[in-house]
């Protein structure tokens, strides 16, 4: 394990396309298909990283409590299965439906999806509005294991409050820290 930070595309940066498999569905799912025309979170998660462990009750609170204001989730797994099995598509499956994900766990086979959002680590996450427009990237918050700060998704929750109310995001954003992607 590696403590990476995120590399922060520039805001106003166009959520890349893509076509993924959903691991729990067995569908090809796009971009277009999951989009929202209201805000559209991508996250770069994984099974076996603590850090992504340590946020799984909230990434399912998140989804939920935000998915009735038209916000979509997405979450996606670039990590090298061949080294690390425990990501496999197969596991995937059973981590999301063991912690009841409210979003498709996309598996990223090529790595090509991570590439194209330039995802550094696991948790990573971005947020684009309505138009695919790149508002957030960074933390979910400053909760990380073992700091004893309270887990309540309060950067996130920001940024999706904002787009819900129609107002600007505060553009000093804190990278998010976890895992390196696995590469192959």
């Amino acid at each position: 394990m590696s403590l990476t930070p995120s590399n922060m595309m520039p805001l106003g940066t166009r959520a890349p396309d893509f076509q993924l498999i959903d691991t729990v569905s067995n569908k090809e799912l796009s971009l277009n298909s999951l989009k929202s025309d209201v805000a559209t979170v991508i996250m770069f998660i994984c099974n076996h990283c603590p850090y992504v462990i340590h946020i799984q009750d909230e990434l399912v609170r998140l989804g939920n409590d935000y998915k009735k204001n038209g916000v979509s989730f997405v979450a996606i797994n670039s990590n090298d299965v061949s080294n690390y099995p425990a990501d496999s598509p197969e596991k995937m499956k059973e981590v999301a439906e063991k912690n009841q994900y409210p979003f498709p766990y996309l598996f990223d086979e090529t790595q090509e999806v991570a590439k194209s959002y330039n995802a550094a680590c696991t948790p990573d996450f971005y947020i684009f509005d309505g138009d695919l427009s790149c508002v957030y990237r960074g933390q979910m918050d400053n909760s990380r294991p073992g700091n004893n700060v309270p887990l309540t998704g309060s950067d996130i929750r920001q940024a999706l409050d904002n787009i819900l109310e129609g107002n600007p995001i505060d553009q000093n954003q804190k990278p998010g820290m976890g895992c390196n992607i696995k590469w192959k």
